[in-house]
């Protein structure tokens, strides 16, 4: 039986309540003190980086200016903690120090020396108030990784009383984060987590019970978070390239320093790279569903080159409950899941049977994205169903966010279930339909899209329709309003036809009509939230219809020329 809203919202009070009492006992009191010990007296190698480094963000820091998560700091020669930072994404950017390899690009000694001096603030202003943003679990994680990647540069000409500050302040956060790892949040944080302490048991002198201790929890995270089909349990289709981008040098380090590789490793980059590729558009995009924001071309570059799983991308992941459509150049993807568990739906989107559309070098129907330095009201924006390309009903998502600051904003209502029906027709062709039921218990309605390619991939047939429980027609006094929206990226431009049909025509000239007979079509302004320059203006189309008058909606994509 399905909860209603009031009695899961109830639940998660009662739950959230006895995990915070849990973890507060067994974490106990965080001080510097606590996690002092040892001090080692070398590193013994520096793991290789992947992510690109941009040395023009090098140059700015050495003059003082800090351009980091969207935002620009002019310290005016003062230490940048002992300032008020402009946001939370540009304090995570500064306190995760990802920005070093940018300074390590240079190879200038000049660079090289300011950012040692930048570290050497940090330790004496945070390395031992273990408290706030700085000392976050993912922070911490992230700073590690870094200054483990980058040690060469913070370490170059370094004196010697510098070398051992900083290699004791980093042993005490490799304590902190042994520490804490067990109570960090599910997902992508706890496995990075492992990751980063998996990384620090290589470059520190440990002895070998902590080696395999740390791949032994390393393995445990990628069992449990690594699906059988390549999807990382956050179904963010970003959530892999991030994780790869820290899993492919840590397996190189394994095998150059001679240690056994932990035995989930390998079989999890394998997995991963297949999924990866199920969410790639034909120009190298990947699909924006459940928090994936913009994604570089020279990011997915550097990990796809260590792909050697090849073949042709799946048609569905089955444990993440994606669906692909594809022939030729033309490519339809497809939201047809849930989140899987409630810790994880924090950053789940409400996105159910959305799709994205691409053909040849460019995507034409997109969701919104998700922002990738904007605050957190942006970001809740858009996880609505309104920003992603599918059916709203009376404006309302059809999976609930919490507005608590206690829960946080786990989904705490709608989807609960979604079906697919997958059938191949005679000439291989695949037609696909899905419904989920998360307007049944406010509206009592469910909605079910069909999507199919013809077999050139030169046209798309969908439907849209809202029906009850029963599968019968609503009842023709149903005033429910039901928006169909396609998101249209901003690069295509949009020109309407008519009253019911909308010319998309991509940069290189390729050009795809999109039109219906059934209801009428407007070009509305829109917001794409995962621009690489930032939230930026675009335009969307909607279809939009009273469903006692009209409960289903047919729409051809038809390609021209």
């Amino acid at each position: 039986m399905q909860l209603s809203d009031s009695q899961r919202l109830y639940y998660l009070y009662l739950r959230e309540a006895w995990n915070r009492l849990t973890r507060r006992v067994a974490v106990g009191r965080i001080s510097a003190l606590r996690f002092a010990g040892r001090t080692p007296d070398r590193l013994i190698v520096a793991p290789t980086d992947l992510r690109a480094p941009d040395p023009f963000i090098a140059e700015e820091i050495f003059a003082g200016r800090f351009p980091l998560g969207g935002r620009v700091l002019d310290t005016e020669g003062l230490s940048p903690f002992s300032l008020e930072l402009p946001s939370l994404e540009f304090a995570a950017r500064l306190h995760g120090f990802g920005w070093l390899r940018d300074v390590r690009a240079t190879r200038n000694d000049d660079h090289a020396a300011n950012a040692r001096r930048i570290v050497d603030d940090w330790i004496v202003v945070h390395g031992k108030r273990m408290v706030g943003l700085a000392w976050e679990a993912d922070i911490v994680a992230h700073r590690v990784i870094s200054w483990l990647s980058h040690s060469p540069v913070i370490l170059k000409n370094a004196e010697i009383g510098f070398y051992r500050r900083f290699i004791r302040n980093l042993a005490v956060q490799v304590r902190y984060l042994k520490h804490v790892a067990p109570y960090t949040p599910d997902g992508e944080i706890r496995l990075r987590v492992r990751i980063a302490l998996a990384f620090t048991s290589l470059s520190m002198p440990v002895a070998q019970a902590t080696i395999r201790k740390a791949a032994r929890k390393l393995d445990q995270e990628l069992e449990r978070q690594i699906l059988p089909d390549g999807g990382h349990v956050s179904r963010n289709p970003r959530a892999g390239l991030e994780l790869l981008l820290d899993l492919l040098p840590l397996r190189q380090t394994y095998v150059n320093l001679g240690y056994d590789i932990p035995q989930k490793l390998i079989p999890a980059i394998d997995r991963m790279f297949p999924a990866l590729r199920f969410f790639r558009h034909q120009g190298g995009e990947l699909a924006l569903f459940n928090g994936a924001t913009t994604t570089l071309a020279t990011e997915l570059a550097a990990v796809l080159r260590y792909d050697e799983t090849g073949g042709p991308p799946f048609k569905t992941l089955p444990h993440l409950n994606y669906q692909r459509l594809s022939v030729n150049e033309t490519v339809i993807l497809m939201d047809t899941g849930v989140p899987l568990s409630v810790a994880l739906s924090a950053t789940a989107h409400a996105g159910s049977l959305s799709f994205e559309f691409s053909s040849g070098k460019y995507r034409f129907i997109i969701n919104s994205g998700s922002p990738r330095f904007a605050g957190d009201h942006y970001r809740q924006l858009a996880r609505s169903t309104a920003a992603h390309s599918c059916l709203t009903l009376n404006d309302t998502s059809s999976s609930r966010m919490s507005t608590s600051k206690w829960l946080g904003p786990i989904i705490v209502g709608g989807v609960n279930e979604v079906v697919v029906d997958r059938q191949e027709t005679v000439r291989g062709l695949e037609n696909l339909t899905a419904r989920h039921d998360g307007y049944l218990l406010p509206f009592g309605l469910v909605h079910e899209r069909s999507l199919a390619i013809n077999q050139t991939g030169t046209m798309v047939r969908g439907r849209d329709r809202l029906i009850k429980a029963d599968g019968s027609e609503p009842d023709g006094a149903d005033q429910n309003r039901a928006v169909i929206r396609f998101h249209i990226h901003p690069q295509i431009e949009i020109s309407a036809l008519g009253s019911s049909e909308v010319r998309l025509t991509a940069p290189d000239g390729e050009i795809w009509d999109l039109s219906t007979v059934d209801c009428a079509m407007t070009i509305e302004e829109d917001v794409f939230f995962a621009d690489p320059s930032g939230i930026r203006s675009s335009r969307q189309i909607e279809l939009a219809f009273i469903v006692g008058e009209l409960s289903e909606v047919q729409w051809v994509l038809q390609k021209k020329g």
